[in-house]
């Protein structure tokens, strides 16, 4: 993991967990979910054209729900941001809170209900957008270079063009890594164990971003830039 930095402070290390949250959560809604991306929205346009061409295997519904719910997500984080201007380690905290309630409301819906039936399926596609979104819009306006913790093919690419930057290397990474320890759970043990990993990894982010913003005055890192 990379440090801590003077001018972003804990931002960067928080935005890789994130990252790997981002790959655990598309692993589940790709493979058990109907191949949709929850988080990946350019991989649901892109499905959404083959399902509308007939392609098998890919729902049209199932992916204009997933990016709905990512847009109302997006609109709810762009909100919270506007909301807490002046903090971005307040900011943080409560997007990272408001999703890990989310993540753990699928939790418990997939260890219940299951993920089989077309109204459980379309829940948590809707609740994981709606999280996935709300992270997306937040972590734009925390503005620390190189970390979306979603995108990644401009990170690879100007990784390759420019030769340089650690954080896009280390996002690639933990986006696989998430990826492949996702699937690992989905495949090997159970839905709700994968979304469990997820919101523990959230909780860990809000609690830790939290203590780190906690000083009086606030550490310069928190300023919005």
């Amino acid at each position: 993991m990379l440090r801590a930095d003077p001018e972003h402070g804990p931002l960067v290390p928080m935005l890789l967990v994130l990252t790997l949250v981002t790959g655990v959560v598309d692993a589940v809604s790709y493979l058990e979910l109907g191949h949709v991306f929850v988080a990946n929205m350019t991989g649901n346009v892109v499905f959404l054209g083959f399902a509308l061409a007939g392609a098998p295997g890919l729902s049209a519904t199932a992916s204009l729900a997933a990016l709905a719910a990512f847009v109302l997500g997006a609109l709810a984080g762009g909100h919270l941001a506007r909301r807490l201007p002046g903090h971005r380690g307040h900011l943080l905290t409560a997007a990272v809170a408001a999703q890990a309630v989310l993540v753990a409301t699928s939790t418990v819906l997939a260890a219940v209900l299951g993920h089989g039936s077309e109204p459980a399926r379309y829940t948590l596609i809707g609740l994981l957008a709606l999280a996935m979104g709300g992270q997306n819009a937040v972590v734009r306006s925390l503005k620390v270079p190189d970390l979306t913790t979603t995108v990644l093919t401009m990170t690879i690419t100007a990784l390759a063009a420019d030769r340089t930057g650690p954080r896009r290397l280390a996002s690639t990474v933990w986006m696989f890594a998430g990826a492949l320890l996702g699937a690992v759970l989905v495949l090997h043990a159970a839905v709700p164990v994968a979304l469990g990993l997820a919101l523990a990894l959230l909780v860990a982010v809000a609690a830790l971003t939290h203590h780190a913003a906690g000083p009086v005055p606030a550490p310069a890192w928190t300023a919005r830039r």
